[in-house]
């Protein structure tokens, strides 16, 4: 599973919110299921006041990792960051990956039809 969020930073805000973004994702990745993650900033440049965006992003074993790494204190305590996320999508479902040189291999998708059999998955 891979998680994104988005935001809009101000030039003069750059030093805090990287370090605010990288105590979200030290507390994220003390997380059980956590398996890679990291800060990015779009290389476009700061333009007549404009925000620059960056990303902060994770992988996880499953959806049912990242659900529960949520609950974890030191992720609460990064909640101020994380809500600052721009409002779209940030969970994705990896359906195929490809090697340097390879062929992207398709991978069979976690969701269910039945939400009952989602939820109890997410639980454990």
């Amino acid at each position: 599973m891979l998680v994104v969020y988005r935001f809009a930073v101000t030039e003069g805000e750059t030093d805090a919110f990287a370090r605010d973004a990288e105590d979200a994702l030290a507390a994220l990745a003390s997380c059980a299921g956590y398996e890679r993650g990291g800060l990015a900033r779009a290389l476009d440049s700061f333009t007549d006041g404009e925000d620059a965006t960056w990303m902060l992003w994770t992988e996880w074993n499953d959806v049912g990792s990242y659900r529960r790494a949520l609950s974890n204190f030191q992720v609460k305590m990064s909640t101020p960051l994380l809500s600052r996320a721009l409002p779209e999508a940030s969970g994705f479902e990896v359906l195929a990956e490809c090697a340097p040189g390879g062929e992207p291999q398709r991978s069979g998708s976690d969701r269910t039809v039945d939400p009952d059999q989602a939820r109890r998955e997410a639980a454990r």
